[in-house]
């Protein structure tokens, strides 16, 4: 079966440079095979297995049967009790809203390890587990970068880069987001890793759009912004469009940064283009390729960039 050898081959592959990292949480497969369209990642013991929503030629039972077969062929490969695979079907996002929609109600969370670090996941409830695992590498940039510096994580979804700061060793770090739930997830990720000083670690829920206008100017020294491609949210006051908006939200955002200071930007939006003429920076450097982990190279599809003031 062409699925058992493509899976066999990536994973003998990948589990090899994940063991010499020591690394626990990762991915070793996404799409490889148009017949098989699923993306399979790692948590520590258990495994996430999400299938991308298509239109099957297979009625239900037989389709029943196919993924059934699927799932005993990476327990044999992966060696893990099926009980241990933990089924999800993957459906793209119409907005930003539906991304704080849950999908079930199992609320199942386990915590896993990454460098050192604690984080929840939940891999069946949301349309993702809470921890991104192709910014592995800009994480640890972060931490690198964060001593004694005050920490700015827009759009910080479940906050795994401000907990990186914070064993940095940050002076402050300050998470926004347009989700309580997601802000709920990241102060608890911060509680996981002992981060609990209130005074140093602040927790906004607030349109990021709208909140840029608020803050204090030349106060930041380290920047973290990682936006949805589009967001039509009903809690926002305007629609958010990455391709049509970076400019401003950038320009916005160094505003509140110290000169010289550091911003890390992503984005996911395949066809994406930097007006870097329009952005006020002195220096802005494509870093896409050196952050992107050995378990996803050929198959990322984000941007990624290090904004200098």
């Amino acid at each position: 079966m062409m699925f058992r050898n493509r899976l066999e081959k990536v994973f003998r592959h990948i589990s090899k440079l994940a063991r010499r990292q020591n690394i626990s949480c990762y991915r070793i497969y996404d799409y490889d095979l148009p017949e098989f369209p699923f993306c399979i990642e790692i948590y520590d013991d258990k495994i996430y297995l999400a299938e991308y929503k298509k239109r099957f030629e297979m009625a239900d039972k037989e389709h029943g049967e196919w993924l059934n077969e699927c799932m005993k062929i990476i327990s044999e490969i992966i060696q893990a009790p099926i009980e241990k695979i933990y089924l999800h079907k993957r459906q793209k996002k119409e907005n930003r809203e539906s991304q704080y929609e849950k999908l079930d109600s199992k609320e199942e969370f386990f915590v896993v390890h990454e460098q050192s670090l604690k984080f929840n996941v939940n891999l069946t409830d949301y349309l993702d587990t809470g921890l991104f695992l192709d910014h592995r590498i800009t994480r640890n940039m972060v931490r690198q970068e964060a001593k004694d510096k005050n920490v700015l994580n827009l759009f910080c979804y479940t906050g795994s880069f401000s907990v990186y700061a914070a064993d940095g060793r940050a002076a402050s770090v300050t998470s926004v987001d347009l989700s309580k739930t997601y802000l709920k997830w990241a102060e608890e990720n911060f509680e996981l890793n002992n981060f609990i000083e209130k005074k140093k670690y602040h927790f906004v829920h607030a349109d990021v759009k709208q909140y840029l206008d608020e803050l204090q100017k030349d106060y930041f020294d380290l920047v973290i912004m990682d936006p949805p491609t589009f967001s039509n949210s009903k809690r926002m006051v305007d629609i958010l469009d990455i391709q049509r908006d970076h400019v401003e939200l950038l320009n916005k955002t160094l505003q509140c940064m110290k000169k010289e200071a550091v911003m890390y930007f992503s984005n996911n939006l395949r066809s994406f283009q930097l007006d870097a003429d329009k952005i006020e920076a002195s220096s802005i450097k494509d870093i896409t390729k050196a952050t992107t982990p050995f378990d996803f190279q050929g198959k990322l599809f984000r941007w990624c960039y290090k904004i200098i003031k």
